[in-house]
């Protein structure tokens, strides 16, 4: 095999999707500045504890491991920056009140996600910490949404979930966490047969609710159906109550309901989301997932009320057309001082000049160049600007 052939789903970046990757990297967190988030940048690696602990099985299963030489313990490369931030937050923030944090870097997986993703993907995210109302979990959404906007995306859609409503026909049987694992797959997959399958031993009202639970999906008539046919508990009622007041409260985005989603990983412990980006190019898929994730910070000793969300940049650059480039000016390469003055003053002024080495005076590669830098004898530097 050739040294320079990368493992499967890494892939080098060229300048082009480079370029787009960056500019809307600058253009996401300028948005969640905006909206009052603190940038934070946790490590590409840590103690495999820091990064697994509490987070579940599906998050294990993402992340590669190694031994640290100099400490002998088990380093894990990070899958998810949501752990880090929570640990961030409880242990070298500490702060009493609310904190708004955002973060963007790469993560590693083991597996892919889904068909022809890859391995590598360069996550952007945000996450309010201290505030258990609504009011935070909408905010992340109108984030979100921000976010996508200001990448491109104009027709959106929302889809709503809530762990709760599960936990509600499952939590109070007290299964093994394999045996229920395997029923939020069947439900996730919406497989009706192979849940029956699962629940054939359990009382039947719970195997009611669970095939019912495959069938709850669509618009808002959804949650009249879910009091209608679920079995009624005050946790349940909750859970459907909450969903109905984001619903009516999220604006600019069509909202749809799947109240067997439980994609993702296992630290969500109440509403979801996913967002659709309908006017999106290729097919359509989920561009940014979230939700609230209450217990996420318990296993570093500060339990704190978190909703966020998050997305792949690389999976949202294939999603909206390229940004025009931004026009450059062509310059001679030379040792001239007013030459050499003329351009170090235009790229001070914030243009972008490139100069062409002798015999490659065609070459323009990445940038646009409608204008060049020419003799001009009747100026003090002996050089002006002019069309091309």
């Amino acid at each position: 095999m050739s040294a320079w052939v990368l493992p499967d789903h890494i892939a080098d970046v060229l300048p082009s999707e480079a370029r787009h990757i960056e500019e809307l990297r600058r253009s996401l967190l300028d948005t969640a500045r905006a909206h009052g988030y603190e940038l934070v940048m946790p490590p590409l690696l840590e103690h495999i504890e820091s990064l697994l602990t509490g987070t579940g099985e599906s998050l294990d299963l993402h992340t590669f491991k190694l031994v640290d030489q100099l400490s002998g313990r088990t380093l894990g490369l990070r899958a998810d920056s949501t752990p880090q931030v929570a640990r961030i937050d409880a242990h070298l923030l500490n702060r009493q009140g609310v904190a708004r944090l955002c973060y963007c870097g790469p993560v590693v997986h083991t597996r892919m996600e889904r068909p022809a993703s890859s391995r590598e993907p360069l996550q952007f995210g945000a996450e309010i910490y201290g505030h258990a109302g609504l009011e935070a979990d909408l905010e992340a959404l109108e984030l979100a949404q921000a976010c996508l906007r200001g990448a491109g995306l104009r027709e959106l859609q929302v889809d709503l979930a809530d762990v709760r409503i599960i936990d509600a026909v499952l939590d109070p049987l007290k299964l093994p966490a394999a045996r229920v694992a395997l029923l939020h797959a069947a439900l996730t997959a919406k497989d009706v047969a192979e849940l029956r399958l699962l629940s054939k031993a359990l009382p039947a009202a719970v195997q009611r609710d669970l095939s019912a639970l495959a069938t709850l999906f669509g618009d808002a008539a959804v949650l009249a159906e879910a009091r209608r046919v679920l079995t009624p508990s005050p946790a349940l009622h909750a859970a459907l109550d909450q969903l109905q007041w984001l619903a009516e409260h999220v604006q600019g985005m069509a909202v749809s309901f799947d109240l067997s989603d439980l994609r993702g990983y296992a630290y969500y412990t109440g509403v979801r989301f996913a967002v659709f980006a309908r006017d999106a190019r290729g097919p359509a898929a989920d561009i940014a997932r979230g939700g609230r994730y209450d217990e996420v910070g318990a296993v570093f000793g500060r339990k704190r009320p978190a909703v966020g969300f998050s997305l792949d940049l690389k999976e949202l650059v294939a999603c909206v057309a390229p940004r025009p480039l931004v026009a450059a000016i062509r310059a001679p390469w030379g040792m001239d001082a007013g030459l050499r003055q003329a351009v170090a003053l235009l790229r001070a002024q914030g243009h972008t000049v490139v100069c062409a080495l002798p015999g490659h005076e065609h070459e323009v590669d990445e940038f646009l160049c409608d204008r060049e830098l020419v003799p001009d004898t009747g100026r003090p530097d002996g050089w002006t600007v002019r069309p091309l």
